[in-house]
């Protein structure tokens, strides 16, 4: 390890229905191509998982002069920090769940089961949620 702090899981938020509000959860059951138990995309061919990283809210709420909760953007996962992978084919590890980038601006696919928990450290293609350095 290179001493830097690891990027982690900061909150989860799930929803049963496409209209219905968003719920906080501690932890969440990934199923490797069909999405996270108890969420709306559950099932589904596409949108299994979306992420999004903590400081894009915190930007967006200095512009916004409100807070931007992150259960209000109804994405899945909320990173503390680093770099999320947008191009197709690039992979992230939250805790033992490993996910695929299927298409821009898309959610990712769910490539193996797991639970996914707050304060799970998160790595994009091998990093520790870092943006890359060079």
């Amino acid at each position: 390890m290179d001493g830097r702090p690891t990027a982690t899981v900061t909150a989860i938020h799930i929803a049963p229905g496409s209209r219905l509000p968003t719920k906080s959860v501690e932890s969440v059951e990934a199923e490797a191509g069909t999405g996270l138990v108890g969420d709306r995309y559950h099932g589904s061919r596409h949108r299994h998982v979306t992420v999004q990283v903590l400081p894009d809210l915190e930007a967006a709420a200095a512009d916004l002069g409100a807070p931007v909760p992150s259960g209000s953007t109804r994405r899945n996962i909320t990173v503390s920090k680093g770099r999320l992978p947008t191009r197709p084919g690039e992979r992230m590890r939250i805790g033992d769940v490993e996910l695929e980038v299927v298409r821009i601006a898309a959610p990712c696919r769910l490539l193996s089961s797991g639970t996914i928990r707050v304060g799970d450290a998160v790595e994009v293609d091998g990093a520790t949620g870092e943006p890359p350095v060079g």
